[in-house]
């Protein structure tokens, strides 16, 4: 229940400066276990004891009549039986179907409309229809947890009014759904857990998105290179199969984000400088990749940081003091790769109650390291990364001019 009423609350935020939600008898019920990629439930709309509409109203509730009642038809299993409810013209007496009432709004002359659709672990098998895009006001779109197939219909440009877009845990596949990128108002992107497959367009993170989930798809190729230009708060791009480089703009662009995960993909090459750029930074996990070279110094930069997951890979050198006296860290994983010492700054994460795990690599006198043999030719010693060149301590505060200069000094 505490799902449903927080998913009341978001939506009251989205249409608040324009609307007031109508009460009229809506009572929010989960739908399934509850417990699925993204959570949420199954909402009653609020028109079940609704007046029957009149007026201007008539037309846009008329229009997602229609719009509902083509994308009924194209949905092929219900078991949980919530469209048993989406019958007569009423639409915001239907499962799943929010109404909103423009009252004090420049366009209350309008009267109700549907300004949102929550159908989260309802178990519904189908595909969407273009006749969606009929619905101009709605602000939230989510079917998070379904068998919804195909791929997103380019008629969803027309949802003018649509922010949030959760379309994970499904079977959705084909190349990215470019059309997303045309949705003006968007700004949650959820495509989790389905079989999307193919490269990311360089657009996606031009866009002014917060929120951006990918992870658990088939997406491959590299990484645009503009990926720090994003001004989301948290991109998730796991369990894909990215490779090559991280862009060595990474950073330069943004310093909004605050979770970026990467793991499990085939990236390889350099942990760029322009990570430390991240000043917000509270999650940074590239964990299953095969990135190598030393540890940049600028990720001492990173004051916020919670998570740090760099295990299995192939990153060597020694763990600085600067990485472990981040004052905000919470987990440090480094295991499974080829660091060759750590200092006393680390040893004493364990004292600050600090998940610290350095297992898997080639620590002198330490427990469960690598066997010798491994450790005799350390991957990656010829790869050249950019580095700051400095005799000095790191000083965060001068840190962007500095790799501006050497970005500068090593462009052809």
């Amino acid at each position: 229940m505490g799902k449903s009423w927080l998913l009341a609350f978001i939506l009251w935020q989205i249409i608040s400066t324009e609307a007031a939600i109508t009460v009229g008898g809506g009572v929010g019920i989960n739908i399934g276990n509850g417990g699925g990629v993204g959570g949420g439930g199954v909402w009653i709309g609020g028109g079940i004891n609704s007046p029957t509409p009149s007026g201007p109203s008539v037309s846009k509730l008329s229009t997602a009549y229609t719009a509902l009642q083509a994308w009924k038809s194209a949905i092929t299993d219900d078991p949980l039986g919530i469209l048993k409810t989406w019958v007569g013209s009423d639409v915001c007496s239907y499962k799943g179907v929010f109404c909103a009432d423009p009252q004090g709004a420049m366009d209350s002359a309008s009267g109700q409309f549907v300004a949102g659709i929550d159908l989260n672990h309802a178990n519904l098998l189908g595909t969407l229809v273009r006749e969606l895009s009929a619905l101009t006001d709605v602000s939230i779109l989510h079917l998070n947890s379904n068998r919804f197939s195909g791929t997103v219909p380019d008629t969803f440009k027309d949802l003018l009014s649509l922010q949030e877009l959760d379309l994970s845990n499904n079977h959705f596949s084909g190349p990215f759904p470019t059309v997303t990128l045309y949705i003006p108002n968007l700004v949650y992107l959820d495509l989790r857990f389905n079989s999307f497959a193919g490269p990311v367009p360089e657009d996606l993170f031009n866009k002014r998105l917060d929120a951006i989930f990918l992870n658990n798809n088939q997406f491959e190729g590299e990484l645009p290179q503009n990926l720090g230009n994003s001004p989301a708060s948290v991109i998730n791009l796991a369990n894909n199969k990215f490779n090559g480089n991280i862009p060595a703009s990474f950073g330069f662009m943004s310093s909004k984000l605050k979770e970026i995960l990467l793991l499990n993909n085939q990236l390889t090459g350099c942990i760029p400088e322009g990570v430390g750029l991240f000043s917000e930074m509270q999650v940074f996990d590239v964990s299953h990749n095969s990135l190598m070279g030393h540890l940049p110094d600028t990720i001492s930069c990173l004051n916020d940081i919670e998570v740090l997951n760099l295990a299995h890979n192939k990153l060597s050198g020694e763990l600085p003091d600067v990485v472990c006296s981040l004052r905000s860290l919470m987990n440090l994983t480094v295991a499974y790769n080829f660091f060759s010492g750590f200092s006393q700054e680390c040893s004493k994460l364990f004292f600050r109650n600090a998940g610290f795990d350095f297992s898997l690599n080639c620590i002198p006198g330490r427990n469960m390291q690598r066997p010798q043999p491994e450790c005799s030719v350390i991957p990656g010693g010829g790869l050249s990364c950019l580095r700051i060149p400095s005799a000095q301590p790191l000083v965060c505060a001068g840190l962007l001019g500095n790799l501006e200069v050497n970005l500068t000094s090593s462009s052809p």
